[in-house]
Order: structure tokens, then C-alpha cells, then sequence
């Protein structure tokens, strides 16, 4: 059974806030105000050299990339967005002569001026052209059309799963904050607080930490049964749970915490504990080499060994890998990927009424979790420091 023992080290500034949020922005320094292309030359080196050898191993000349995930690992963190919910504006066709990206006129400008990462020649489409046919077509005059990122998706997902040296520096910055903004909003929250309250501060902070907020849940008590609750106008009660999955530079922090308002009940502590537990023993299967469908057997059992019933993983995913994409892929029994140091998880187990989920890393001396803030509560699981519930 895992051992837990709980930090009761008051949080600063706990009690003072009120009903309306604060959503002001504190903690990191401000940014520059110039935005300047993130990517890092030595990053982006042997992204490259990844995936000439996937090229090689095709007996191909060049790849056409199309998706957000692809695009903003391959540039190393440059936003191809406009929309959160459209299609990237740009396309990058890799080939063995170089690297070109073709984005639409009305964004060829700031993207030249601020995602631009050196090395890469940029071309311009027509807004209302076809921005695939022109980048297939771009650098590859006489040869055969490119290899569609369709056809090497499991060989590109493999080429992402293990982050190099400023992308996790970038991941642990971008954790950090976003654990920081759940720590300042939710420190601040009252009964009476409404979900869209609570969401709307957290959307603020994010945005103004220089992310998207993908993901922003809330419920209440009257609510908790719902485990993708977006928010209502219902207020929290005597309990809630928040979740923000946030993107900067192209890789995603996701993070679940709850607040409470009284002392909770043994049933609810009980859950919590046993959540936990079935999180720590995730955490044990996440080492390298191991494959996630044996990880996603162990989910199924830790589920069952610590009293939460064998059919408690159908009624919610488990996460899995994490990065450019919020999961890369969610782990189920179909998923065969093997996992490597350096690569980024976050697994996000639940039960009635109970849910833990932070964004790890898989690093030489064991998994280091990066959506952390020394100034939550926290209780300890089989030696690592995990999330308590916040009680004010």
C-alpha cells in the first residue's frame, strides 16, 4: 500500500482573497515585448537530423508537415495558429536541401518577424490559395511528391518523445507558471465564486503568462460528478476541481487541482488518498523501455488494487505521453510506443469525485514534476510530493 503523509504547512496568503478574482498578473518577470522566434539552433539540429533518418528509412527525398503537433515541435515552438480551433497557417515541407515554410500573405510579415527560426526559407501563398499544393511543390521541382505526415505519423511521434535541452527547460518554465497562476487563482476562491469566475481569472492569468488556455474546466459540488465539467454559472460550494492545460511555444502543461471549504469528508479524504495511490503506481510502470499498453495494464490493476473497481478506466482516459500535443498519444491497449528518458507524461487517474493530474518528466534520476509550486499543500506518495487538496 503506498505511504502518504500529509504537508500542513499553511499557504501564503491564504484566506485574504475575495468572491470577484484577482486576475492580475504576479510571480516571473514580464517578458520582453518583442516577441522573437523561440526554436533553438541545437534543438532544431537534430530535429532535423530525425527526420532525414526517417527519409532514409522511406527511401524519400522529403516530408510534408500539416498538423499543429508536428509543425510546432519541428519549428521548435513557433505559433502556426490564429484560431485555437482552425487549421495551421503554415506548412513546412523538410527536404534534403533545406527547410521551407509556406504560410498566407496576410501572416507571411509577423511570421518572418517573430516565428521565423533561423535556416528556414519562408515562402507566401495567396490567402485564398492552397497553401499544401504550393508547399509540396516548393524546393521539390522534378521529384516525386513528398512523403504526407500522415504515412510516418508513429515514426514522427517517436522522433518527439524525447525533449532535448531547451524545449525542457521551455516545458519546465511553462509548468512551473501555469502551476503558479492554479496556486494565486485558486488560493482566492470563496463558495460563492462562480465556476465561470474561477475560469475566466485562470483564463486571464494564462493568457497574460504568453499561453493558450486549450482546456479550462471547473466543477462545483452541485457538479462533481461530471469529469469534463466545463463551467456553468453554478457557484463552487464547498468543493471544486479546476483543470488548465495551457500551451507556450508549442508544448502543453496540463494540471488538476482541487479547493475545498471545510475539512472534507473521511470518504472524500479517503478517495484522495487512494487516487493518489493509484497514480504512484503509474508512475512505478513509467520507466524506459517499458511499452504503454503494459502501462495501461497497470493502470486497469491499480485501479482494482486500491479499491476503486476494475471498471473505473473505461469511465475516463488516463493520459499518457505529453509535449506538443495535450497526450501523444493517450495510452490504451492498442498503443505499442516504448518509452525513453526525457520523455514527458501526464497521466490523470479518477474516481468519484476524485482526480490527480500533473505534467512529469521522465529525467535519469526518475520522474521530476514540472506543474509544481512549492506553495501548495502537498502530501507525500511513495516519496514523491503530490498535490493535497487546498483548504481554505
Amino acid at each position: 500500500m503506498s505511504q502518504t503523509t500529509a504537508d500542513t504547512t499553511p499557504l501564503a496568503g491564504r484566506g485574504t482573497g475575495t468572491a470577484m478574482l484577482d486576475a492580475t498578473p504576479s510571480g516571473p518577470a514580464a517578458a520582453p515585448a518583442v516577441r522573437v522566434a523561440p526554436a533553438s539552433a541545437e534543438d532544431r539540429a537534430v530535429k532535423r537530423s530525425r527526420v532525414i533518418d526517417i527519409l532514409d528509412a522511406k527511401g524519400q527525398n522529403s516530408l510534408l508537415l500539416t498538423t499543429h503537433t508536428a509543425l510546432t515541435w519541428y519549428l521548435d515552438g513557433s505559433r502556426v495558429h490564429i484560431s485555437l480551433a482552425g487549421d495551421p497557417i503554415a506548412a513546412v515541407l523538410v527536404d534534403r536541401g533545406g527547410d521551407h515554410l509556406v504560410t498566407f500573405n496576410n501572416e507571411a510579415g509577423r511570421i518572418a518577424a517573430e516565428e521565423l527560426p533561423s535556416g528556414v526559407t519562408l515562402h507566401s501563398v495567396p490567402w485564398y490559395g492552397n497553401l499544401h499544393e504550393v508547399a509540396a511543390a516548393v524546393g521539390t521541382a522534378g521529384k516525386a511528391a513528398p512523403l504526407a505526415e500522415a504515412a510516418v505519423a508513429a515514426e514522427l511521434r517517436a522522433a518527439r518523445q524525447q525533449l532535448l535541452p531547451a524545449e525542457s527547460a521551455r516545458y519546465a518554465r511553462l509548468s512551473a507558471d501555469v502551476a503558479a497562476i492554479m496556486t494565486d487563482v485558486l488560493s482566492a476562491a470563496r463558495p460563492e465564486t462562480t465556476e465561470f469566475e474561477l475560469v475566466s481569472a485562470l483564463a486571464a492569468r494564462v493568457v497574460a503568462a504568453g499561453a493558450e488556455p486549450l482546456v479550462l474546466l471547473c466543477n462545483g459540488s452541485s457538479r462533481s460528478d461530471f469529469r469534463h465539467p466545463l463551467a456553468t454559472h453554478a457557484p463552487l460550494g464547498r468543493r471544486a476541481m479546476t483543470v488548465v492545460c495551457a500551451r507556450r511555444d508549442g508544448l502543453v502543461a496540463n494540471i488538476t487541482r482541487w479547493v475545498r471549504f471545510d475539512a472534507g469528508t473521511p470518504e472524500e479524504r479517503d478517495a484522495e488518498a487512494r487516487i493518489a495511490a493509484v497514480e504512484a503506481d503509474i508512475f512505478d510502470a513509467t520507466v524506459p523501455g517499458a511499452r504503454l499498453d503494459r502501462i495501461f495494464a497497470e493502470i486497469q490493476a491499480a485501479y482494482a488494487r486500491h479499491g476503486f473497481g476494475a471498471e473505473q478506466w473505461e469511465l475516463h482516459h488516463q493520459g499518457g505521453p505529453a509535449g506538443y500535443a495535450g497526450r501523444d498519444p493517450r495510452v490504451t491497449a492498442a498503443a505499442t510506443d516504448t518509452v525513453v528518458l526525457n520523455q514527458a507524461f501526464t497521466w490523470n487517474p479518477s474516481g468519484p469525485g476524485v482526480k490527480i493530474e500533473d505534467t512529469v518528466q521522465l529525467t535519469e534520476s526518475g520522474l521530476q514534476v514540472l506543474t509544481v509550486d512549492p506553495r501548495w499543500p502537498t502530501t507525500t506518495v511513495n516519496g514523491l510530493e503530490r498535490p493535497a487538496t487546498l483548504q481554505l
